[in-house]
């Protein structure tokens, strides 16, 4: 892990340590004095700007879901077809994910033990109901398999995608690009899916 400079420090670049460090050791695993080591920073220096550990697991997770949350407000997810609007969402989280690739890990990871992971995986919820009524308009508009439950589709969708925290890291040689993994994403489930 790569510790900021202490004359370097600002609020995003303590953020992004402690996501580094949620990641590492889970978030129950993680303690103040864990991150104000990784920060280089003392643990005053963080409570002057955070709360505590909570509010910068809110903090990285709302990130995250602003992310994904603006993918559904941008006009080719509201306008046209269904299956093309589905087909935008589904580009755009891959792409989301990868570009907040430890945001995104650390969203995927909480498991319902504060307020705020139980907040995450509601609003998670939220995200995932937008995208199976938009599988479910497009197969009422005769473009998706009707024999294939919108609900199941839109979970082996986000599985598919959600699985790229897993594996992809970019600072890896050879590395495919967000827009390679994007568009094998989309051809792959789409291949599946359409008529």
């Amino acid at each position: 892990m790569t510790m900021p400079k202490r004359d370097t420090y600002t609020p995003e670049s303590l953020l992004a340590v402690a996501v580094e460090v949620f990641n590492e050791r889970g978030y129950d695993g993680t303690s103040m004095e864990h991150l104000s080591r990784a920060a280089g920073i003392s643990k005053s220096s963080i409570y002057h700007h955070v709360k505590g550990k909570e509010e910068l697991l809110r903090l990285a997770i709302s990130r995250a879901l602003d992310g994904l949350f603006g993918i559904l407000q941008e006009p080719e997810a509201r306008d046209g077809r269904a299956v093309e609007r589905l087909e935008h969402v589904t580009r755009r989280t891959t792409e989301v994910l990868m570009t907040e690739l430890p945001y995104v890990t650390l969203l995927l990871r909480v498991r319902g033990n504060t307020d705020t992971e139980r907040w995450a995986m509601a609003r998670r919820r939220d995200f995932d109901h937008e995208v199976a009524e938009l599988v479910k308009q497009a197969v009422a508009d005769g473009d998706l398999r009707p024999d294939v439950d919108a609900r199941l589709a839109t979970r082996l969708l986000f599985g598919m995608i959600n699985s790229i925290v897993e594996w992809y890291r970019p600072s890896r040689g050879g590395a495919a690009t967000a827009d390679e993994v994007a568009d094998a994403v989309v051809r792959t489930a789409f291949a599946g899916l359409r008529i």
